[in-house]
């Protein structure tokens, strides 16, 4: 790996584990809990997020989303809803850390409900097996791992939910850098191998993002992490 690269992933790595921090205080908290609302939610970890690390900058929408709203992707803007005792609840908060960018998404679980805990628990393991078959192939391509992990879903028992499985990461702000095409998602339709570098030449790392949906039970789990930096 040469100096720059090696920089890069640094940056990367140390924006995503102060990101883990903010979770971490997240849970230590109790913020997500019944009765209050998705919103209120994500206004208290905005504050959170500034009291720990100053933070006002974040390079996409901050995501708190409970219940039927689990189900719905990224680019969908659902009601607010109030987060209920025996609820699912996923969170995903894209902060920037002096210049470069986390974007971390995690599942909770209230209450005891065992289909809601599989869920939350298969999400996680899927994201490990996506990880593994990513290394496994030097040459793969988005849309053969984009293919990959809605067969993970299925084997699980559930639908992928989302129109891709993760983007691009980068130095802020990479969304205008690099638009909004295909070839920056994991998706069916980008098959262009995802170690190639960019137009300039310059590596490009990845966020895989996991989405499992029940549609007939109305609930859906999301995790998303770091893929291509150790």
């Amino acid at each position: 790996m040469n100096q720059s690269l090696a920089k890069r992933h640094q940056a990367l790595r140390e924006a995503e584990t102060k990101a883990e921090l903010l979770f971490a205080k997240i849970e230590e908290k109790g913020m997500i809990r019944s009765g209050a609302t998705e919103k209120e939610i994500n206004q208290e970890i905005y504050d959170l997020a500034f009291q720990l690390f100053g933070i006002k900058k974040y390079w996409h929408k901050r995501i708190v989303r409970a219940g039927r709203n689990t189900l719905y992707p990224y680019r969908e803007n659902p009601p607010d809803l109030t987060v209920s005792s025996e609820d699912i609840v996923f969170l995903d908060f894209g902060p920037i850390f002096e210049d470069w960018e986390a974007d971390l998404g995690r599942t909770y679980v209230l209450g005891n409900d065992p289909v809601k805990i599989k869920l939350r628990d298969d999400i996680e393991k899927a994201w490990d097996l996506g990880k593994a078959y990513f290394e496994s192939k030097p040459d793969i391509t988005s849309s053969e791992l984009f293919n990959y992990m809605c067969e993970v879903a299925k084997e699980h028992g559930w639908e992928f939910g989302g129109p891709h499985a993760g983007h691009l990461i980068g130095e802020f702000p990479h969304e205008k850098i690099q638009g909004e095409d295909i070839i920056n998602y994991i998706h069916l339709d980008n098959h262009k191998p995802m170690r190639d570098p960019d137009q300039k030449g310059n590596p490009r790392d990845w966020i895989l993002e996991v989405h499992f949906v029940d549609r007939e039970r109305e609930i859906g789990g999301f995790v998303e992490k770091l893929l291509t930096v150790d």
